[in-house]
């Protein structure tokens, strides 16, 4: 028995015979016998012999397989996407290869080189926060490599494209905090070139609007998507002579670093600053107090972003631009105390 993971070649010498006639056996052809069917498929169930889809597909140049690029695959978002991109992708036959951009435009167009470079048939992608330069990705409307963005996009003319509907959640977290004794509401966002970061503001800012609350634009801090930079703008913010007494946090990066300031500076949720993050990442309901949040249904958007890219693989030149609702959680860090 091989040391090696067994192959087609170590069947294939074990039996004295080709490696063509040992994969046409595996695949039960009629061009061979019964009988070598039979010593073909026992060896290899005896060396517990594995194909390899990915390998194989490449020789046949029909690669079922898709490529996906993420920012930060650590975070509960992005593993939670990939999870559903892999679930729907599985089941119509494909495999996923995945790659971490580290929120580097270098690394992503690395990345999708790398995947261009393995004949993938698809690529599904989420912009790192640093992109602003889209040419590597008109370069794959150029040569015909289905392309579909979840979550930040860009080209909307050129790639389907699936988003949360950002606008319309910010809006309702930004109202509930009114509602429930907040006056001074601060959004703590990412880069503000980010169509993502725009929805959400554009919600937090219509929120304030309707309620007939002066814009300070003051309280608004975009940045970089990095927790200790989160934390420095949200200690700023605290320190004021006229702070704030709620923040709406951009991600679950941005959320939790709210969160462990406010803590740290010895601050009460929510009674001195409320607080809801764009996160239900697992431990928003395991912390104490317990994180008010909006929830993506971010399985579900891997799913559709999938179903999406598979739908233009098969030939459909259509561009979609699909919505997964997200849910406002209301736990213990947004409504302030009456009376």
């Amino acid at each position: 028995m091989p040391k090696h993971r067994p192959s087609l070649k170590d069947l294939a010498a074990q039996l004295g015979v080709s490696i063509a006639t040992v994969s046409r056996a595996l695949r039960s052809s009629p061009e061979i016998g019964p009988e070598m069917q039979q010593r073909v498929k026992a060896l290899a169930k005896q060396l517990n012999y594995r194909p390899n889809p990915f390998a194989r597909s490449l020789r046949q140049e029909t690669p079922k397989v898709i490529g996906v690029v993420v920012p930060n695959i650590v975070t509960h978002y992005f593993s939670a996407v990939l999870d559903g991109i892999e679930s729907e992708a599985n089941a119509q036959g494909y495999s996923v290869i995945s790659a971490n951009s580290h929120e580097d435009t270098a690394d992503e167009v690395r990345a999708i080189d790398n995947f261009l470079g393995l004949h993938v048939d698809g690529i599904i992608a989420c912009l790192a926060q640093d992109t602003r330069d889209y040419s590597h990705l008109e370069e794959l409307s150029t040569i015909g490599v289905p392309l579909v963005l979840f979550g930040r996009t860009c080209l909307p003319d050129l790639f389907s494209s699936v988003t949360a509907n950002g606008d319309e959640a910010a809006y309702q977290a930004t109202t509930h905090l009114l509602q429930t004794g907040s006056r001074r509401v601060a959004f703590v966002g990412g880069p503000p070139h980010l169509d993502m970061v725009v929805r959400r503001k554009h919600g937090y800012l219509e929120a304030l609007r309707d309620a007939h609350l002066p814009i300070d634009r003051t309280l608004v801090a975009c940045g970089r998507i990095d927790f200790d930079e989160a934390s420095r703008a949200v200690r700023q913010l605290l320190e004021r002579p006229d702070r704030p007494d709620a923040i709406l946090a951009f991600n679950d990066i941005i959320a939790f670093a709210a969160y462990t300031t406010i803590q740290q500076m010895g601050l009460r949720m929510p009674d001195d600053v409320a607080i809801i993050g764009f996160t239900d990442d697992v431990h928003a309901a395991f912390v104490t107090p317990r994180l008010s949040a909006i929830a993506d249904q971010s399985t579900l958007m891997g799913q559709t972003a999938c179903r999406l890219l598979l739908r233009a693989i098969g030939g459909d030149t259509k561009i979609y631009h699909e919505i997964v609702p997200q849910k406002l959680i209301i736990r213990d860090t947004s409504a302030k105390k009456r009376g």
